[in-house]
């Protein structure tokens, strides 16, 4: 095998790949990043599996001579990053080294000099799972990643409740609806598919998790263009997303999904309409003196003055209060946060107003944005202490 290709692209998309690379292999391969070369298409493709999450990234090269061989990633990717910019020619050669035994190296060759790597064969890199039989559901990568922001942020992190620990996407005739929660708040995001389903499509509901979604993520922003179609593959277990000479494959999680939509109230006795960026600072200051223990802030809704008043204690700290002009339907209520929920669902909502709709101090409360994207946001409050 033998290879020339810019130093960027092979930086910039092992980088990509290696976050599917296991920290802890469970077989020595799997430290591995699979490299194949084709000479006819001027392709190379690099592969990640760590037998749950799979990456597969191509770039254009000049390829004298094709073939495939498994590079070990942390070694390959610190050294390819430290490199100048400029072309590397990659090759392999069998050596025959009396104190280390028959083994493949690489040669990596810069501009200013050359390293070699220890690789192994390509034959005994796992293939990623392939699903045959089943057709592609298209969604556009707009669609995706805004359903991703919106929802992203409120997974769990409790691998004991693992179904929650991912994103449940739902592909509808024409939408997509994204839905995550870790029980104490819920992100649902409903986004326009512009490659509706056909008439023979069936609906279809799976939940992904969230690590994978992530990479999915940062793939498209990276190289995926807005109204590119983006093949969705499922099948026992198994969920594909496709595009361009990319790829990433990831294990489905296995449970039923809560019925999140039987949490979210029909009706509200209040309603806040407030600038979302200044209630968004205005928490970020509170914050720095919320609780360490508790992370609690408080709300008190002044309908008569028309006005949010963001208050927090800590004790043998001190105490920060802010208040914010509001337009305020329903009587006065305080109410209480745990900071980071709120922060956190304000940044994921897209727009320059945002509303919030309440009934007691316990209930549930809902926040939306006002235009643009169609998403709800459910935080729990907290009881306060008298």
């Amino acid at each position: 095998m033998k290879l020339v290709c810019a130093q960027s692209d092979l930086s910039t998309n092992l980088s990509l790949v290696s976050r599917a690379v296991p920290s802890r292999p469970t077989h020595p391969v799997l430290a591995n990043v699979l490299l194949q070369a084709d000479a006819q298409t001027n392709q190379v493709s690099l592969t990640a599996f760590d037998l749950s999450l799979g990456i597969r990234t191509s770039f254009n090269a000049e390829v004298g001579q094709g073939g495939a061989i498994a590079l070990p990633a942390k070694l390959l990717v610190d050294i390819t990053s430290r490199l100048p910019e400029g072309e590397i020619t990659l090759d392999d050669e069998v050596t025959d080294n009396t104190a280390t035994g028959e083994g493949l190296v690489v040669t990596l060759t810069p501009k200013t000099g050359q390293y070699q790597l220890r690789a192994m064969g390509a034959e005994d890199f796992p293939e990623l799972p392939l699903i045959e039989n089943t057709k592609a559901i298209h969604i556009t990568t707009t669609a995706l990643i805004e359903g991703l922001r919106g929802s992203l942020f409120a997974t769990s992190g409790d691998e004991t409740k693992q179904v929650l620990t991912g994103v449940h996407l739902t592909v509808k005739q024409d939408t997509l609806e994204f839905a995550a929660t870790d029980g104490h708040r819920l992100a649902v995001v409903e986004t326009t598919n512009e490659r509706p389903l056909e008439e023979d499509e069936q609906q279809l509901e799976v939940t992904v998790p969230a690590r994978a979604l992530r990479e999915l993520e940062r793939m498209l922003a990276h190289n995926a263009a807005a109204d590119e179609p983006i093949a969705l593959y499922l099948d026992q277990g198994q969920v594909v997303f496709a595009w361009g000479n990319q790829r990433l494959t990831s294990r489905t999680l296995e449970g039923q999904y809560p019925a999140y939509r039987q949490l979210i109230p029909r009706q509200f006795e209040r309603q806040v309409t407030i600038e979302r960026r200044q209630f968004l600072s205005t928490l970020e200051r509170i914050a720095v003196l919320a609780d360490q223990k508790n992370n609690i802030v408080k709300l008190s809704i002044d309908s008569d003055a028309q006005q949010l008043t963001l208050s927090c204690e800590a004790q043998e700290m001190g105490s920060g209060r802010e208040s914010m002009s509001a337009q305020i339907s329903g009587t006065n209520i305080n109410i209480a946060f745990n900071v980071k929920y709120l922060m956190e669902g304000l940044k994921a909502l897209p727009s320059t107003e945002i509303q919030m709709h309440l009934n007691q101090e316990l209930t549930p409360v809902i926040f939306t944005p006002l235009g643009g994207l169609k998403m709800t946001y459910l935080a729990m409050p907290v009881q306060l202490r008298s």
